[in-house]
């Protein structure tokens, strides 16, 4: 596979960010004009960005010149295997970074983004980190029913306070703003390839999995809220039918994983679970509006996913 690599290098430690894409050229326009506008870091940089199997003019885009900096190398390989975590396992085996600072496409990183993350890398050689992320309505106004016990389910991430260790699994990093020392990989192991979007398809769940498996094994992860990144949250988005495709597919995927090798025969302990979801979210929606409802709702969707993915003769 051909690279294109521009830039000086520095001395010491060395970051590469790695930025994956698949057929969001507008909106990944948008994040590379972003990415010009980051204060350097100091040590040596490489931008890295995976086409993941596009059919648009990405390709074309990612290509030009127009958008690139002089400090940060740029390199750009194509993943043909679909898939977000197919494309950052494939991050891994290419970055050339002692750390790997991973975005996605619909983002415009706050200028100091990485120096805020070279800081802790510097002064505590941690394992991974996560930044905080900030929810951006650029395509439409943020509707009523959107409260913000749903904005985690748009990629919002906030855990307050000052840099620090994570040691609960309560306090996950999402996939927009994180980075790992590219070593740790091979003691934890890479991404989920059954998890994470793949297309168009509604899912997601790898970043929270691998969090959940650092901790287990005693990682260093920290949490640096200065390194902030803004999720950009197209119109698309800005559906209840989004939430509630989310939380059935979720579902789907944790039944067809809970069942294994058991009878396709859901157990019986879900239909009470089912009935009390439906019930709540029946009596939130006649008491209280669609406005107060949607949390409620997300639940049984959640459980009609996991019902039938138990009963699917497909294994996770």
């Amino acid at each position: 596979m051909n690279s294109t690599r521009e830039g000086a290098a520095r001395p010491g430690m060395s970051l590469t960010v790695a930025l994956c894409t698949h057929n969001h050229r507008q909106r990944l326009e948008r994040t590379l004009r972003g990415l010009a506008q980051l204060v350097p870091p100091n040590c040596q940089c490489e931008l890295l960005i995976v086409d993941n199997a596009s059919t648009d003019s990405t390709p074309q885009l990612v290509a030009a010149a127009d958008w690139r900096t002089g400090w940060m190398n740029v390199r750009i390989v194509r993943e043909e295997k679909l898939g977000l975590s197919n494309a950052r396992n494939r991050a891994i085996n290419e970055a050339a970074g002692e750390y790997i600072v991973f975005m996605d496409d619909d983002e415009t990183p706050d200028a100091q983004w990485l120096r805020a993350y070279e800081r802790i890398i510097l002064a505590e050689r941690p394992d991974a980190l996560g930044g905080r992320i900030e929810v951006m309505f650029e395509d439409g106004e943020r509707p009523p029913w959107l409260q913000d016990e749903l904005l985690g389910f748009l990629g919002h991430l906030d855990h307050g306070g000052g840099a620090r260790r994570l040691v609960t699994l309560d306090t996950p990093i999402f996939g927009g703003n994180f980075a790992f020392r590219k070593q740790v990989f091979s003691s934890v192991g890479v991404f989920d390839a059954g998890l994470g979007r793949k297309g168009t398809s509604n899912t997601g769940g790898e970043d929270t999995e691998i969090y959940r498996r650092m901790i287990g094994l005693g990682c260093n992860v920290w949490w640096v809220p200065d390194a902030v990144i803004h999720h950009r949250i197209q119109v698309d988005k800005l559906h209840r039918r989004y939430f509630l495709d989310l939380h059935f597919r979720q579902g789907r995927i944790e039944g067809m994983r809970r069942r294994g090798a058991e009878s396709r025969i859901p157990p019986a302990y879900l239909a009470p679970q089912l009935y009390r979801a439906t019930k709540a979210a029946l009596l939130e929606r006649l008491g209280r509006g669609g406005n107060s409802s949607l949390r409620k709702e997300m639940n049984v969707a959640y459980f009609l996913g996991y019902v039938l993915g138990w009963m699917s003769s497909r294994r996770a």
